[in-house]
């Protein structure tokens, strides 16, 4: 019976896939990258009378982070359905140069500080095939994205703190593609995004304004066992604006958080 087993398995997985069989209807893809990022712009202020905060000048962004990046694909011919997790935390610590205010929080200048950006993102998508070719795709759909946000502002002796939390749905756009080029090459690309100046419609209760586009090019060929590798180019920037209905005590509510990240990276993936 023993022996029997590597035999089945080798029956009913071709040689050119690691997971998915050729007379199946569903497959399954898995994906991740890994690379750099960088800040390109990012500005924050918190509190009608707070800070318009620089992070790259003044906040310790001006660095490469480490990126990653995690995707599970099922698809049942032209129909494809995505689910990513897109860790994104940012922490930093600089020396204020200037006295800060963040909503009822003020640090003295010369005050080092610890600063985090956390804004990991889940989401769920669901797109179509237009093209109905094998050597080219051109999906188009949508997507629900689940934020995660945590922006803490605290001095490095923990003597004052500001901090902020945020959990939210946000419903997106979705379009992708894929060309396949000759020797087993091929490009693509991805974009996900909205722009909601209504209530709801950016997951939030309040009218404030919401953006966010994430988008990427990429590069890649076909190696054994049915891996991908590829090189990816990706913009991820957004960001809101507005007053909370809601806020925490002792805030106004003002939030004006805009900001501009690329990233470069390798990843591999499975046919």
């Amino acid at each position: 019976m023993m022996f029997l087993i590597p035999t089945a398995f080798a029956l009913t997985i071709p040689p050119d896939s690691l997971l998915n069989q050729t007379d199946r209807s569903w497959t399954l893809h898995p994906q991740f990258e890994i690379g750099t990022l960088a800040p390109l712009s990012h500005h924050i202020k918190l509190g009608k009378e707070g800070t318009d905060f620089d992070y790259i000048k003044d906040g310790g962004q001006d660095n490469l982070f480490r990126y990653t990046r995690w995707e599970m694909e099922f698809r049942n011919n032209r129909h494809s359905y995505r689910f990513l997790l897109q860790p994104l935390d940012l922490t930093t610590r600089a020396v204020a140069k200037e006295d800060l205010r963040f909503d009822y929080t003020s640090f003295q200048a010369g005050t080092p500080l610890i600063f985090r950006y956390g804004f990991d993102y889940y989401r769920a998508s669901y797109s179509y095939d237009l093209l109905e070719d094998e050597d080219r795709d051109l999906f188009v759909g949508c997507s629900l994205q689940i934020r995660n946000a945590t922006l803490d502002f605290r001095s490095l002796n923990g003597d004052s703190m500001d901090s902020n939390r945020d959990i939210g749905p946000v419903p997106l756009l979705k379009v992708q593609g894929r060309y396949e080029l000759s020797k087993g090459k091929w490009w693509g690309f991805e974009a996900d995004g909205s722009y909601a100046p209504i209530k709801y419609l950016n997951g939030d209760v309040s009218d404030v304004v919401g953006a966010i586009l994430d988008s990427s090019v990429r590069a890649g060929f076909k190696l054994k066992n049915g891996v991908d590798t590829y090189l990816n180019l990706r913009y991820v920037g957004g960001g809101a604006e507005g007053t909370e209905r809601d806020p925490d005590p002792g805030k106004d509510g003002y939030v004006e958080n805009w900001l501009h990240l690329m990233s470069f990276s390798i990843g591999f993936t499975l046919r």
